[in-house]
């Protein structure tokens, strides 16, 4: 069986289980259940210092008990890829324990001959789904050899992309065995990431930003994948999961279309910035959390 390391364990989240257990069962007790059970979240995927707490109040909302296959949909931030990856490995590990991907799943996907296939190194490299690894494993132990996770890794698709990965993905969405898990941080700000605008009218950068995050927060929460390009090409906002985002809005939108269209409400819990910038030589990433749930 080949297994993909967990290459950010030490850096980027602590190596050690039992540390690392104890850390995520403390953010997600501070978390309060409030949109479940989730059939679909999004959290970020920075290092657990910056974004541990934020990402708990999505991974709060998962009901174990039902979950049977976990899909992962994270941006590809190294390798430049035109669609949607899937890993070549049969295992991917955690300080937890080991977690086992789908290879009924990943065959019914490769039929579609709309994915490409991930070499080690890249999958590797990757942080965007890893980040999401602990609180997975965190979070089904209960369950540990009742579930499958399918990562997929995305790239940078054009809107009808997102639409065809959409439809594709739909039938899945509406299982409620599964559950959908987008990876992506908001806002980079500052000029390491290229990235400055501001609107002076708000207050202060910070505030700028939050307004910005929140115009974009709002607009997913609609569940409206035009409005929500259409808002990404004005301002250009920094939010590294847009496609995986885009996917998850278009599924939506493909359910929604169906006679027998299930109520659905996607909701954000919480929203952080890893610092707050009051000049322009300050730089933060921004995290939000969100549940989509199923009436």
């Amino acid at each position: 069986m080949s297994c993909r390391n967990a290459s950010h364990a030490g850096s980027w989240y602590t190596e050690n289980g039992s540390e690392l257990s104890r850390q995520l069962d403390l953010w997600l007790s501070k978390a309060d259940l409030t949109h479940g059970p989730a059939r679909a979240i999004i959290a970020p995927h920075a290092g657990y210092s910056y974004c541990g707490a934020c990402a708990a109040f999505a991974y709060r909302q998962v009901s174990p008990v039902v979950v049977k296959r976990i899909f992962i949909l994270g941006p590809s931030h190294h390798v430049r890829l035109g669609g949607c990856a899937l890993s070549s490995l049969d295992k991917y590990q955690t300080p937890l324990y080991d977690l086992t991907i789908d290879k009924q799943i990943y065959a019914e996907l490769e039929a579609t001959r709309q994915f490409k296939w991930m070499d080690i190194p890249t999958d590797e490299d990757e942080h965007s789904i890893e980040m999401h690894l602990p609180y997975i494993a965190k979070v089904m132990e209960e369950y540990k050899t009742a579930f499958t996770i399918i990562p997929i890794l995305v790239g940078s698709l054009t809107p009808e992309k997102e639409a065809s990965y959409g439809a594709i993905l739909a039938p899945y969405l509406a299982d409620p065995q599964n559950l959908v898990v987008i990876s992506s941080d908001f806002c980079h700000w500052g000029s390491r990431f290229r990235y400055t605008w501001r609107d002076q009218s708000r207050g202060r950068i910070h505030q700028s930003i939050e307004w910005l995050d929140k115009q974009g927060m709002d607009i997913i929460e609609k569940m409206d994948p035009i409005s929500f390009t259409e808002y990404l090409n004005k301002y250009n906002n920094t939010i590294c999961g847009r496609h995986p985002i885009g996917v998850l809005l278009q599924a939506i939108a493909k359910l929604r279309s169906q006679s027998n269209a299930p109520q659905m409400s996607l909701k954000f819990l919480k929203y952080a910035q890893s610092s707050e910038c009051f000049t322009m030589q300050d730089s933060s990433v921004s995290y939000a959390s969100a549940s989509l749930v199923f009436e």
